[in-house]
């Protein structure tokens, strides 16, 4: 089991796009959204994962990562995914020490742009890079959880 301590941020601008280290296209529904813990099936670009998460505290959660078939994932996805799937471009911007992970959003949640950077502790220090705007780690409205099921 990994432990995954996130915050995260809306995005003002669109300078990220400069710095980009890579963009991963990524379908995404779940399968589970109780509040104590998430089902979610992801595929990415050409790969497919099963991920377990489980209650935020904090900033942390636990979190359980499969690779599973993309077809496998696909049917899951249309078949048993309760909510909206979610569709969205993921751009990988290194900064500082750190990985920003800038994700846009489409179809329902169109023009939705939110930063995530995950940290080894929850009082970790970094610098914020320019198109970092409002902090919302800890609001529900933006887990990706919340957006499919809304």
């Amino acid at each position: 089991m990994a432990k995954e301590i996130e915050r995260k941020f809306l995005v003002v601008n669109e300078s990220y796009k400069l710095s980009a280290s890579r963009i991963d296209d990524l379908k995404q529904g779940y399968i589970s959204l109780q509040k104590e813990s998430t089902v979610r099936i992801r595929i990415k670009n050409d790969s497919a994962f099963l991920t377990i998460k489980g209650m935020t505290m904090g900033m942390t959660r636990d979190e359980w990562e499969y690779a599973i078939p993309v077809d496998a994932a696909e049917e899951m996805l249309s078949k048993i995914a309760c909510g909206r799937i979610i569709d969205k471009t993921r751009y990988i911007v290194p900064y500082g020490n750190h990985t920003w992970e800038i994700d846009e959003f489409h179809g329902y949640h169109e023009g939705l742009v939110v930063a995530e950077i995950e940290l080894k502790a929850e009082d970790e220090s970094f610098p914020l890079p320019p198109f970092i705007g409002k902090e919302v780690t800890g609001d529900a409205a933006y887990y990706n959880s919340t957006l499919a099921g809304n």
